[in-house]
């Protein structure tokens, strides 16, 4: 076997960045920037096609879009722009969390460094074309597949530029690498939502694709700190799952089934909330009019900045023995996020005209909460009880339930417009409470399987 790869490591481990592998900075710089786009893009997304590409005049020069259109009407029905807009939306999010499959199987082929060069390539043409109305579909489907490619073999990357035994530091790179996601989904649609909002529609697509080009631009520097290809473990693929492994699996298939009801109470505010929005909130903040796209920003901010509160008050309970297992916080985290559209339901309410603009913020904020209770905490479930052999497959069934919640998400958005906005809200508000209460009551029976020794614990 050759020594370049031994001779690539020690290089990439003596470069440091804050006491981390060089490579490091080019990874989490590369994420920030893409999600940078990626947000910045999505918090246009809906607004743009119910305010301008979906209406006469614009959607007859989208190509391929009346053959397209027959196809979704052919499966769900005559559609009003609103609700096109919310199917096309739930298709493309969720898309964008199921190639993510394909695209590790061709970074494990033709190795992760390549696949995200293409995938960032891909990305960038996406929102450049993005920019005309006329290759609106292509542009969906670069922006699909591109994230497919980019979005599992950059994360494979962060863990591959640290020696095999520095567990430590390579968690704490995930820390850092997982800000830099935080800190792209906030700012993005600060950016790209300021200039679509006052600018124009493809201003704001066209500083999308900018820093996309910037992302890669970014991980092409650093290129040589980054391996061609992230060696995997070797494994004993001969031996059989075990009774317990299959047990495992199981339970841990049915938590991910239940947390689908609680992305879809999470995952409607970037969907149908803009167009409420747009429709009954007074966006005036004294002279200043807000953008509807910065609402995109709000959750992920109100994550970031609830960490440290979080991790106090996990803490705290842990010192008295009552820190809630991964399945009651995932329960508690659909609680919340399904509480939150009581928020919108009381400023309906209580607002004899259009509904000032804190409310929707505080709502968006509470999400942010929300979120932090149970996607990490089931991935952190995922990662620590699924069998070693199918460990990383496990963690990418994480990602389809993405696919199934946003889908879905699109589905009920087209009902929107057949309800008041009161009985909408409450309807993701019952989604969430419902997915909270399933999640208790199948807590016990499952953390027997998930949770480890849950009776040596109680007898400490």
């Amino acid at each position: 076997m050759s020594s370049a790869p031994t001779i690539a490591l020690d290089e990439r481990s003596s470069r440091s960045f804050f006491g981390h592998p060089r490579g490091l900075a080019y990874l989490a710089f590369t994420e920030a920037w893409e999600r940078f786009s990626y947000y910045g893009m999505a918090a246009l997304l809906v607004l743009y096609m119910v305010n301008q590409l979906l209406l006469p005049g614009h959607v007859e020069h989208v190509a391929g879009f009346v053959t397209f259109r027959g196809l979704i009407e052919w499966l769900f029905g005559p559609l009003s722009t609103q609700a096109l807009a919310s199917q096309i939306f739930g298709l493309y999010s969720g898309f964008v969390y199921f190639t993510p499959l394909f695209g590790g199987w061709l970074g494990d082929r033709i190795g992760q460094r390549s696949a995200v060069v293409l995938g960032a390539l891909s990305m960038a043409g996406g929102h450049l074309a993005m920019t005309f109305d006329q290759s609106f579909l292509l542009a969906l489907l670069l922006l699909i597949i591109g994230s497919g490619l980019l979005k599992g073999n950059i994360s494979a990357q962060v863990g591959s530029v640290y020696p095999p035994d520095d567990e430590a530091r390579r968690t704490r790179g995930f820390a850092i690498f997982s800000t830099a996601i935080n800190c792209g989904a906030v700012t993005g649609p600060l950016l790209c939502g300021y200039l679509g909002d006052r600018y124009g529609w493809h201003i704001g697509f066209g500083t999308a694709a900018l820093f996309m080009l910037g992302a890669l631009a970014v991980y092409l520097s650093g290129y040589r700190y980054l391996p061609a290809r992230v060696e995997r473990k070797a494994k004993s693929k001969d031996a059989p799952l075990t009774h317990e492994d299959r047990k495992a699996v199981i339970a841990l298939i049915g938590v991910m089934a239940v947390t689908v009801l609680a992305y879809i109470a999470y995952y409607q505010l970037a969907n149908v909330l803009p167009v409420w929005i747009q429709a009954h909130v007074d966006l005036n903040a004294g002279d200043f009019a807000i953008p509807i796209e910065w609402f995109y920003s709000i959750d992920p901010l109100a994550s970031i900045l609830s960490v440290p509160f979080l991790f106090a008050l996990w803490n705290r309970q842990a010192q008295a023995g009552r820190e809630p297992n991964a399945l009651i916080k995932i329960a508690i985290g659909s609680f919340i996020s399904g509480s939150a559209y009581f928020i919108l339901i009381a400023a309906i309410a209580l607002s004899p005209g259009r509904v000032l603009w804190i409310w929707p913020v505080l709502f968006c904020a509470v999400q942010g909460v929300a979120f932090m209770y149970f996607w990490p905490t089931l991935l952190a479930l995922v990662s620590r009880v699924a069998p070693p052999k199918i460990n990383a497959t496990m963690m990418g069934v994480c990602f389809l339930t993405l696919f199934v919640a946003n889908n879905l998400i699109g589905r009920i958005g087209t009902y929107y417009e057949k309800m008041s906005p009161t009985a909408f809200w409450a309807l993701h508000g019952a989604i969430g409470a419902a997915g909270g209460l399933l999640m208790l009551f199948v807590a016990r029976s499952l953390a027997r399987i998930l949770e480890p020794q849950p009776i040596s614990a109680t007898k400490r």
